[in-house]
């Protein structure tokens, strides 16, 4: 714009409160990004008539925004399927897809060959459209799984020998991150899973790949590697790769929440206290959540529902406290006790295993610990926090320096 002012691009979409796109804009261009809501009805006048000089569009307006183009780039008319808007300086809207871009630099980063190879890609949308584009062009045999059609949910598992699996639906995307698509341990010849979604960064699909040993990747290097493709359109100013790596490291920091566990009495309030201070997040702890849940303290839960009543509220707490993103959780020391917790846990977060001397632990309104002691409580718990933590660090100094190595430990984890 000749009068210096920043450039106006944004994200189109219905729903747009979990994307990451504006963080990631902040990161490659100078210029100002914004989210842009609308409804159905509202997409053609602000297609046309917005106010705007460059946009992504996400589901489900990828097809509609095909429509509404004065021209289309060669990939873009091929797939029918437009990603990325820009507006020329005749006012003419040009429309482009860079998901295939992106889409490519994900199969090719997870490092696993897919030519010859039967490719399942569950959804039938602009995303799907153009995965299976790049399938083909790297010599697999996709087969598109919809509602309806000869491929369908209801037959899915006649594909069992599929060995790759691509989710282009939303399911699994906040805020519903408890479903999957399907059954992961019917594809006996799986060898790769790429999950477009990526909040919340491990969807129960990408949890049920990683613990049979698959190779799997969420979406977020796809949506750096597009977004640095539209970029480039919208400036002319080319990302080299190496920043696009470096950019969706900083997101995935950003977007990970810090969780600890460990025994009652270990300091793990006290210690996500100050790793609030020093990180500006927000603090969670879910006793606490658990507390406002059942409007009555933990003892008084415990005497009233015994501890499975208390688990159940716990879980529950969990489901919602872990579905957020970029903020500190301390969670209660027996969450680990049941199984149901752990793709809860692990779905968005970092976890820290919090150790401490079982002579410092507190007991002070602790019902378990005061019943069955601590160490019978650390024997059971022990192999439970070690299986689970992604870093362990022990709390024999100060809560300021536990706080510390955990931030270091977390920054030098790449």
């Amino acid at each position: 714009m000749s009068d210096g002012r920043k450039k106006v691009m944004g994200l189109l979409g219905r729903t747009l409160g979990h994307s990451y796109s504006p963080e990631i804009h902040r990161y490659l261009g100078e210029y100002e990004y914004r989210l842009f809501e609308k409804s159905p009805d509202e997409v053609e006048d602000f297609i046309k008539n917005g106010c705007w000089q460059g946009l992504n569009v996400t589901i489900p307006y990828k097809k509609r925004a095909a429509e509404l183009c004065d021209s289309l780039s060669k990939r873009a008319r091929l797939l029918g399927s437009v990603n990325t808007l820009v507006r020329g300086e005749d006012g003419g809207i040009h429309g482009y897809n860079t998901d295939y871009a992106g889409f490519m630099s994900m199969v090719q980063r997870l490092g696993v060959g897919v030519e010859g190879k039967k490719a399942l890609v569950l959804g039938s949308g602009g995303a799907s459209v153009t995965c299976v584009r790049v399938l083909k062009d790297l010599g697999a045999v996709p087969v598109v799984i919809s509602r309806s059609g000869e491929d369908n949910y209801a037959n899915l598992y006649r594909h069992e020998d599929a060995s790759v699996i691509v989710n282009a639906t939303p399911v699994g995307m906040y805020p519903d991150t408890q479903r999957s698509p399907v059954e992961l341990t019917r594809f006996k010849d799986c060898r790769a899973v790429l999950d477009l979604i990526y909040n919340p960064l491990r969807t129960r699909l990408l949890l049920e790949a990683s613990s049979l040993n698959i190779p799997c990747s969420n979406g977020l290097h796809m949506l750096v590697a597009q977004a640095s493709e539209s970029s480039f359109l919208f400036t002319g100013k080319k990302i080299p790769g190496d920043r696009i790596l470096e950019v969706e490291r900083l997101i995935k920091t950003e977007k990970e929440n810090i969780l600890l566990i460990g025994m009652p009495g270990c300091g793990k309030s006290e210690i996500a206290g100050r790793l609030g201070i020093a990180t500006g997040r927000r603090v969670i702890e879910s006793d606490r959540v658990v507390e406002e849940m059942a409007k009555m303290p933990i003892p008084e839960i415990f005497a009233t529902a015994g501890e499975a009543g208390f688990r159940e509220l716990e879980t529950r707490a969990l489901a919602e406290i872990t579905k957020l993103s970029g903020v500190i959780i301390s969670t209660g020391g027996g969450c680990v006790t049941r199984e149901e917790n752990y793709p809860l846990l692990r779905s968005n977060s970092k976890i820290v295993y919090l150790k401490r001397e079982l002579e410092h632990l507190s007991t002070e309104q602790r019902p378990l610990s005061q019943s069955r002691g601590t160490a019978a409580l650390y024997r059971e718990r022990k192999p439970l926090y070690e299986a689970l933590a992604d870093i362990t660090v022990s709390n024999d100094s100060t809560p300021e320096d536990a706080a510390k190595r955990i931030l270091s430990l977390i920054s030098a984890w790449e």
